[in-house]
């Protein structure tokens, strides 16, 4: 999602991926100080945070674990307390470039009826509220109704977007 975004009338949300810089630090040691382990995904279909879609099968991937809110908190100067927590992701074992540039401006990982809960976060990095979002059909409208809900408090600073299943971050949308 480098240039393409979703826009709802007058405010544009960007699902944003890991960043490049963290990416090439957590492909050697994750955020849990743990060695990057590289391997080939035979089936694929989890979602990848570098590139924002689902690994495709014998992709070489790995999963580490990342820490999104404290990586935030360390560009911002935020404190976020007890709400730092790390969790796994899978990305890319080498550069990938990020997301491609033709995604249609959806959303990523926006399967109908998947459930998704929305974290809002304020300046400091702490915990301000949260939505449950069932993916509706199209996504699209349902993303962009919740990150406005979100962001019409002056408060929100960002927003995870989880899945409910395991918690997984999937991505995040900055003010």
């Amino acid at each position: 999602m480098n240039a393409t975004t979703t826009t709802n009338l007058t405010t544009t949300y960007t699902p944003r991926p890991i960043d490049p810089l963290t990416l090439k630090q957590l492909r050697i040691t994750d955020d849990a100080a743990r060695p990057c382990t590289p391997y080939v995904d035979p089936e694929g279909g989890s979602p990848l945070r570098c590139c924002l879609r689902p690994i495709a099968p014998e992709e070489n991937v790995a999963l580490v674990s990342y820490a999104p809110l404290r990586r935030w908190a360390a560009e911002t100067g935020a404190n976020p307390g007890a709400y730092d927590e790390q969790g796994p992701v899978f990305i890319h074992a080498e550069d990938c470039g990020g997301p491609a540039a033709d995604d249609g401006g959806e959303y990523p990982f926006a399967r109908p009826g998947a459930l998704r809960t929305l974290r809002r976060y304020n300046a400091e990095g702490r915990i301000i509220g949260g939505r449950l979002l069932e993916i509706p059909d199209p996504a699209t409208e349902g993303f962009d109704a919740a990150f406005a809900e979100a962001f019409a408090d002056p408060e929100v600073a960002l927003v995870h977007v989880r899945a409910v299943e395991y918690g997984c971050f999937h991505f995040e949308v900055r003010r």
